[in-house]
């Protein structure tokens, strides 16, 4: 059956799958169910379902940290990933995930959208799709204030230190590549950084602005290692995968949406993070 060349006369979903269109600037012609998607499969989905699965690390405080005691999710993305639900009229559906399992789960379709301030990064871009960046953060070193081997960025690299980095995240390519002389020791659960740091397993761990924001507004023991000049700024955007560009544009014009009209803004200063947000 050749498609329909007008829009007119569509199904009730279609007609949904052209307002989403729309707001990403992409024309659209809406074809019958037995023909391709021009709308793409993902907002077929979304508009079919009424859900827009959200892929969260739910330990990332600042960004999308879930309370344990009360299941409240907060965070910069917690609120953003609402935000993109109401811009599309569907509701929010979050799937944990994490650093380690980001590439199979958007590849497998766990997910619709990777919302947890993903670096951007050319290991990951070899098999996922992401926005332009609306945060960006340097690497960090924490240890405790007790600690007296690690007491400045140049202590970091030396003969018998021990460096933890969260496994999967970029500080762990980062500071594999970097590091000449002290030891990387990649963690993951049910072990964590600041476990093996408060067992004296490490002597320092590697993370970003946003993580160590909780380190420091939760903690006493906890103190900051910032680099002297910036060492290796990453940019964070949203992460797809990359099967469905016409997905990929309308995301992209959220984050240009959220830019222009402020909400980005807001949402990095109710959070703490207006010192990262991307231009």
């Amino acid at each position: 059956m050749r498609p329909s060349s007008t829009c007119f006369g569509a199904p009730p979903q279609r007609r949904v799958l052209a307002r989403l269109a729309a707001a990403a600037g992409l024309l659209l012609c809406l074809v019958p169910w037995s023909g391709s998607a021009a709308a793409g499969e993902v907002l077929e989905r979304i508009a079919s379902t009424g859900a827009l699965r959200v892929c969260i690390w739910p330990d990332y405080y600042g960004i999308t940290f879930r309370d344990t005691r009360t299941g409240r999710l907060t965070g910069i993305d917690a609120e953003l990933s609402v935000e993109l639900a109401k811009d599309l009229g569907v509701r929010v559906q979050y799937v944990d995930s994490s650093f380690p399992r980001l590439i199979p789960d958007l590849l497998e379709s766990r997910c619709d959208v990777a919302m947890f301030a993903v670096g951007i990064f050319a290991q990951r871009q070899k098999q996922l799709r992401f926005t332009q960046p609306y945060l960006s953060s340097d690497i960090y070193g924490v240890t405790t204030k007790s600690n007296q081997t690690v007491q400045s960025w140049a202590d970091i690299d030396q003969p018998g230190v021990q460096v933890a980095v969260q496994r999967g995240t970029f500080m762990e390519p980062v500071m594999r590549e970097t590091l000449r002389h002290a030891r990387l020791v990649p963690t993951e659960p049910p072990q964590s950084r600041e476990k093996e740091l408060m067992a004296g397993r490490v002597d320092v761990f590697m993370t970003d602005y946003p993580y160590s924001r909780r380190l420091l507004d939760s903690s006493d023991w906890a103190r900051l290692i910032a680099p002297p000049k910036p060492f290796h700024v990453i940019p964070y955007g949203y992460a797809t995968s990359p099967a469905d560009t016409q997905w990929l544009a309308r995301l992209d014009q959220f984050v240009s949406d959220i830019k222009r009209n402020g909400r980005l803004t807001r949402a990095a200063r109710n959070n703490g993070l207006s010192a990262i947000v991307a231009p």
